[in-house]
């Protein structure tokens, strides 16, 4: 009795594709035990200087694009979890005289740090670094009393108090030179008639590399009513 063509190639089917995939999985990984692969990978980098002296006024670089040589198992670790490597640590002996990675030395340092692929070269983008001296200035705070607007007959009878009485501002030089060196406050109340005490926002510059110790202060003082209206400052004529 002739077999069914059907159910023999149904029979044979599942055989087919297990056979297939076992190939390709022997395949894959003879191929990954190769050394001969080349790939462009982000190597997670860590700028050492001295944080106490210096700042950078452009952002540093989280990473670079480095070149490197390896198997494909070390290629794919690298490619897809770069950043669970340890990061290599680029020193900046001298900032002010820094304008750039040195990739030479910086290939070489990989090169020892990675002991599982071989670096060819670290690509030339992001690669410039910018310092600039970290100062620190002391900017007192003083209130306007010219642009006080008090109601009529309303006088200031105290001093006028504010706290905290200074901001400290640390960030570039270059930046803390341009500053004012006394930032004044101006009181928003319109014709004032009692005490004020009140929390003022400081007129601050919106930078990214300039901190303040403060972004608010408070200032108060005591205002009397006049019983009599204020001597005129004008002398008077003589008939």
């Amino acid at each position: 009795m002739a077999s069914n063509p059907v159910q023999s190639r149904s029979f044979h089917l599942p055989t087919l594709v297990v056979c297939f995939l076992l190939a390709t999985v022997i395949w894959l990984l003879n191929a990954l035990n190769k050394e001969s692969y080349t790939m462009t990978v982000q190597y997670p980098i860590q700028f050492v200087y001295d944080h106490t002296k210096y700042v950078p006024t452009t952002q540093l670089p989280k990473s670079i694009t480095v070149s490197v040589t390896g198997s494909g198992w070390n290629l794919i670790r690298k490619s897809w979890l770069p950043f669970r490597s340890d990061p290599v640590r680029y020193v900046v002996a001298h900032p002010l005289e820094t304008t750039s990675i040195n990739t030479a030395s910086l290939a070489a340092q990989l090169t020892d740090h990675t002991q599982d692929v071989h670096v060819n070269f670290v690509a030339g983008d992001t690669l410039d670094l910018s310092f600039d001296r970290l100062t620190v200035k002391e900017v007192p705070l003083v209130v306007d009393s010219t642009k006080i607007n008090l109601a009529d007959r309303v006088v200031i009878s105290s001093l006028i108090n504010v706290s905290p009485s200074s901001v400290r501002l640390s960030g570039p030089a270059r930046l803390l030179r341009a500053m004012p060196d006394t930032l004044r406050l101006t009181i928003p109340a319109r014709r004032l008639s009692n005490n004020y005490d009140e929390e003022l926002r400081l007129n601050l510059p919106r930078h990214p590399l300039i901190q303040a110790s403060a972004d608010r202060a408070l200032v108060s003082f005591e205002v009397t009513e006049l019983l009599q209206p204020l001597p005129s400052s004008k002398p008077a004529r003589k008939k």
